[in-house]
Order: C-alpha cells, then structure tokens, then sequence
C-alpha cells in the first residue's frame, strides 16, 4: 500500500481552530462498518449506541504544558548568563520523559542547537543543556532547575496545540478530557474531548462500563507519513498501562457477549498492544509502537469512537484498518461535502 492510498482532499476553512462551548454539542457521523452507510447526529447522541453490558475505554491520560519557549546561550568556560542576542529564540517541546531531567524533545531551530548547547527559559528558572541528537532529528536534553519540575513546568510552558490550529487558546483545560489524570501527553487524545462529566454519568446510569487505559500521547502518531511504502514507516514508542481491574472489565464485557468501544486511536492502540489472540486482557504497562493499516486483525477493539485525522497520516490507516479503506474515504468526502469540522477541536465519528 502507498501512502498516497490513504490521500483526501480537505478545503482548509474546515479545520477547525476553537472548540466548540458545549464539548457534546460536536457533530457526529455514524458509520455501520457492515454496509458503509452512514448517520449524522450529535455526540450527545453517542449512548443510544452504547449498550448495557457494553465497555467503553478512555484514556485518562493528561496533556502537560510541553511548549517551552527560551534563548541559547553563549558557550562559555565560565557561568553561561548571556543570551546569544536577537534571533536567538528557541522553542523546544517535550516529547517523552526519560528520567528525573532528562526528555526526549522536538528543538526548533535545529540547526542552531547542537550537542552541548544549552538554553535559558523564563530568565534561567529552567535551563536545558543538548545531550544527544537522534537519527530522526529528535534531541535528548537535559533540564537543570532549582525547586519541582512540574511546578516551574507549569510556569511557564504552553499547550502544545498542533501547527494547524493557529489561534490562541483562551482556556487550556479545552485542550484536556475532563477525565485527564496522569500527566505525560504532548498532545491531547481528541476523541475523548467531546464527553462532560454528565454525559459520562448517564452513559454509566444505562450500565456501560467504563474503564480506564493511560498511554502517553507522542507527536509521531500524528505526524503524515513520509515514506511512498507505508510498511517502511517507523512508528514512535509511547508508554502505555492497563491497570487489573480495567483489564477484567472489559474481559467481563467480552465474555458476556458485549462490546469492547475504544474511545480513540490511543486508547485503540493500547488495547491492541495488550490483547492475546483471544481478545484476552491482562495487566501491563511498557512501551508500544503498534502501527496499525489495512490487513491488521483487530482482538479486542469492536467499535471506535475516533475525530476525523489528517491525510496520509497513521491514525487514518488505523480507521480504515477497522472499517475498510474504501468505506473511509468514501465517509471523509462525505464529511466534506456536508462540512464537518476536522481534526483536534472538530467534529466526532463513531464506527459500529
């Protein structure tokens, strides 16, 4: 398969910039994955396809504030204090933590910031020296502060709002699942931005379970595809965790009969990456780098709620792996055509 199979054409005033003030006040397009017709509602109407004895997974995963803004400094033998005057601006976001100080990061310019370079943020409360530069153009640096990291994180980093969204986001908990939790995330799990607590308490009044999964959200998921052959593109890892008693909800929902529903892609991946080949969960946590297209047999996963994804990009391969490539595309220009708002603040679909 190429890359170019997975292409749709998406005018760009369909992007959506802002979320919407009702987080369930989205659209929502119905797939029926069997005949490919299709439904339009609204996500408030996401329960009457939930079904009691049904579980549906969320991943409670939390964004941190991962955009840093600062200046590199002069190298020196001495105390580094100057900046390397204008133009000296850096932005570096945090991708993945690896120890105590150290991250694996996406530094902005590159060019400018070579191995033992170091930047300054919020007039040197943070500093961060490069300790390593990857293959894929990723660095590894580490951080030197006075105080708790997260506190001064908080200070002075922002959301890291994808490069298509462009307008500045007035609230930041917009860009959180009211169930976040377990901070990690360099960018949010979209599909989970469209429930309310409400909406959550009545789908568990109908008696849907609801469990829990954290895996960590990277940048690398997101990212289109480069390679012509998509078999020769190379996921990012993301940590993950499914904790016993999630596991044993959703092992109960199987063995009743009753669906698995991932909401989202991330929370998709992690079950994937769990399940044996009988759809059987057990407790885990470690690293994944699933990449899931076309011919992919799914385990554990027997409906998705998703957002409408990029062209060309893993996450829209992972959609019509379950619902068939055809059927996607063909639900995308729909979606065009009746002007659905796309990507991280746009509108929902639901594959049954």
């Amino acid at each position: 398969m190429k890359t170019s199979d997975f292409y749709y054409d998406l005018p760009k005033e369909l992007i959506a910039q802002d979320p919407l003030t009702d987080r369930t006040g989205s659209r929502l397009m119905v797939v029926h994955r069997d005949t490919g017709k299709t439904e339009h509602r609204h996500f408030y109407d996401i329960i009457d396809y939930l079904n009691p004895g049904d579980c549906l997974v969320i991943n409670d995963t939390k964004v941190i504030p991962a955009r840093l803004i600062g200046e590199r400094l002069h190298k020196t033998d001495g105390p580094i204090k100057e900046p390397e005057g204008p133009g000296a601006r850096v932005e570096v976001l945090l991708l993945k933590r690896l120890s105590d100080c150290q991250w694996e990061t996406l530094v902005k310019p590159g060019k400018r910031c070579r191995v033992g370079d170091r930047v300054s943020f919020g007039d040197g409360k943070l500093l961060c020296e490069i300790k390593e530069v990857l293959p894929d153009g990723n660095r590894i640096v580490e951080f030197s502060f006075d105080g708790i990291f997260e506190e001064i994180l908080d200070s002075l980093g922002q959301m890291p709002l994808p490069p298509y969204i462009t307008h500045e986001l007035q609230d930041r908990n917009r860009y959180q699942t009211v169930y976040a939790k377990y901070d990690g995330s360099a960018a949010a799990p979209t599909a989970g931005l469209h429930f309310t607590k409400e909406l959550l308490a009545r789908i568990a009044e109908k008696g849907i379970q609801i469990a829990h999964v954290t895996l960590h959200v990277g940048l690398g998921t997101f990212r289109p595809v480069k390679e012509e052959n998509i078999l020769d593109h190379q996921m990012h890892t993301e940590w993950y965790r499914v904790l016993p008693e999630d596991a044993e909800k959703m092992n109960a929902a199987k063995a009743a009969g009753k669906r698995v529903i991932a909401v989202g892609t991330t929370s998709c991946r992690t079950l994937e990456t769990v399940a044996d080949e009988n759809g059987h969960m057990e407790a885990a946590e470690g690293e994944t780098g699933i990449f899931i297209y076309p011919g992919y047999r799914f385990k554990e996963v027997d409906a998705l709620i998703t957002n409408f994804h990029l062209p060309e990009s893993t996450l829209i391969m992972l959609v019509s792996a379950f619902a068939g490539r055809e059927t996607v595309l063909k639900a995308y220009e729909e979606a065009v055509s009746r002007r659905y708002r796309f990507f991280s603040f746009g509108d929902a679909m639901i594959l049954i």
